[in-house]
């Protein structure tokens, strides 16, 4: 027997059986979603894509559902009205609040970061997601904040 073409051999036996069980290996079903009470989507985009037990969400300004216009006021109204958007996407997606691991959050100003906090933890209670928060150029029609984020749909309860 000649055993100096065995490493060649086992190499190519196991790379087929790698390749076959990924081939194999069941594809995730992506399911795209468009909140019915959350503002129109104004892009080519969707509000969220689940795929398997993770949701990812597009991202949330303060429009008004009804009339897609931004909410008057400040900060706080835009964020409360972000966070609100965020949640119909959540529920459309068969999640919620306590699902998010992950925001993102987009602000005209950092200067506004500690408002924005005190109405974000209204939302998100005791176990709060990862976070990053970026002051940008600008966001559409003016907005002063928006926010992403990343769900994965709990096992618990």
């Amino acid at each position: 027997i000649d055993y100096t073409s065995f490493p060649f051999a086992f190499f190519l036996f196991f790379s087929r059986m790698i390749f076959t069980a990924v081939r194999m290996a069941p594809r995730a079903t992506r399911v795209y979603i468009n909140a019915p009470k959350a503002p129109a989507v104004q892009g080519p985009f969707s509000h969220a894509v689940r795929v398997g037990d993770t949701v990812y969400l597009s991202g949330q300004l303060g429009y008004i559902p009804e009339t897609n216009e931004m909410i008057e006021g400040g900060i706080e109204e835009q964020t409360h009205q972000t966070l609100r958007n965020l949640g119909e996407v959540l529920k459309a997606a068969g999640v919620g609040y306590g699902d998010v691991v992950r925001t993102t959050v987009l602000l005209a100003s950092m200067d506004d970061l500690p408002r924005v906090n005190v109405v974000y933890k209204q939302y998100f209670k005791d176990n709060y997601p990862t976070r990053t928060a970026f002051q940008v150029a600008g966001l559409y029609k003016k907005g002063l904040i928006e926010i992403d984020a990343i769900a994965i749909e709990s096992k618990e309860g």
